[in-house]
């Protein structure tokens, strides 16, 4: 009985003397993260307040950079959809895996080269392949044979374009115009120039998707469906 005793009083003690020293070895472990924690808060220049400025604004240059950009609309020739002053967040994910621009969105593109050493904003009239007219017998639009309504976002007075064009789309490009139409340097204005007016899809930065500033006209910016029944490229001349 005794042996059995002391077995028993054995077994029980060992277990607190691992609690402990698992207690021990985790305590050591956490004290050295926070050591490692505190020498990199003394390092910065202002400790912790510093330090957590510079995490926030490496979030945001990451988030700007592959994720979202706001954009501030320079003229007048997105309007009236887009007005001068207006802040755009342009999703520049829109088109990274695999997507495409399509006829209708609103993109933001690099014009170098081609509209000039800017970022500009247009809506894609065209994508590569398209056959595009202007203007039909009603002063229309025609995009592959099929005429285009774009009464619901063309700036009140405007017609589809004043100036006569047919143009065939190259793979790869796009054909954009302004909303403005009479107050906009769009591709219509470069069918002369190198690349004939038309942006490389390479060269788009992203889709407009929201109005984020003014505060009060906060609002999405869906693709126009004016386009959704323009016939496939393919299907153009057949």
């Amino acid at each position: 009985m005794n042996t059995e005793a002391q077995h028993t009083e054995r077994d029980r003690s060992s277990h607190p003397a691992e609690s402990v020293e698992n207690t021990d070895t985790e305590g050591a472990e956490g004290r050295s993260r926070f050591a490692l924690s505190d020498r990199v808060v003394e390092w910065v220049p202002g400790g912790r307040i510093t330090l957590t400025v510079l995490v926030c604004l490496l979030f945001l240059v990451g988030f700007s950079t592959f994720v979202a950009q706001p954009f501030e609309i320079p003229s007048s020739s997105m309007e009236p959809g887009l007005r001068i002053g207006d802040r755009v967040l342009v999703n520049k994910l829109a088109y990274r895996f695999g997507a495409e621009p399509q006829r209708g969105d609103i993109v933001v593109f690099d014009g170098t080269g081609y509209f000039g050493n800017a970022d500009y904003v247009k809506r894609v009239v065209g994508v590569g392949g398209d056959h595009v007219v202007c203007c039909d017998k009603k002063g229309r639009l025609e995009v592959n044979g099929r005429s285009v309504d774009e009464s619901t976002f063309l700036y009140p007075g405007d017609s589809p374009s004043e100036v006569p064009f047919d143009v065939e789309v190259p793979a790869g490009g796009l054909f954009l115009l302004g909303d403005h139409r009479s107050d906009s340097s769009d591709s219509r204005d470069h069918l002369g120039s190198p690349g004939g007016g038309m942006i490389p899809v390479g060269d788009v930065i992203g889709r407009a998707d929201w109005i984020a500033w003014p505060s009060d006209d906060w609002t999405r910016l869906r693709r126009a469906g004016a386009y959704a029944r323009v016939p496939a490229a393919d299907g153009a001349h057949g």
